[in-house]
């Protein structure tokens, strides 16, 4: 057996063992999933085909929010719909985190997924084994340091 074909063995007896590959099939699943409720929406006439004019004419989140047609918004519609995308992203997490499709997170399946060393790299934008208030600043308001891009503050990626 070649060395490259032991190293893949190797791989993937490891994501087998942990259970990763469960995990990624069950993500691609919702995926699909959501993609093919986006494909039937588009649908309109359900020739399993979209033309141009049933994407041109696609529902606007602003229709979408207005259940009654009327073309106002009302309290009540806005709290639908973010009620809708509490749901949604609540469902998308259980896609995600829920490795035994018991349809529940346990604290062991959303703590299994971070690594505290690979976070605390992500930080320190520098290198230099800590996390400064700038860093954690920078990182906390999507500004990723040095570590995902350019870090805004005056060290850069390997200064020290």
């Amino acid at each position: 057996m070649s060395m490259n074909k032991q190293v893949s063995t190797l791989v993937i007896a490891a994501l087998l063992a942990t259970g990763a590959t469960t995990t990624f099939a069950h993500e691609n699943g919702a995926r699909d999933e959501r993609r093919t409720e986006m494909f039937a929406e588009l649908d309109t006439n359900g020739d399993g085909s979209v033309s141009a004019e049933e994407f041109a004419n696609r529902a606007t989140p602003f229709a979408r929010a207005d259940a009654d047609g009327d073309g106002f918004l009302t309290a009540e519609e806005i709290a639908a719909m973010g009620q809708e995308r509490s749901a949604q992203r609540a469902e998308r997490m259980i896609a995600r985190f829920d490795t035994n499709e018991d349809g529940k997170i346990s604290e062991e399946e959303m703590t299994s997924r971070r690594d505290p060393a690979r976070m605390f790299e992500r930080l320190d934008a520098n290198d230099d084994g800590v996390v400064s208030a700038d860093e954690f600043a920078d990182a906390r308001m999507g500004k990723q340091g040095g570590k995902r891009g350019g870090h805004s503050g005056s060290k850069r990626h390997g200064d020290r």
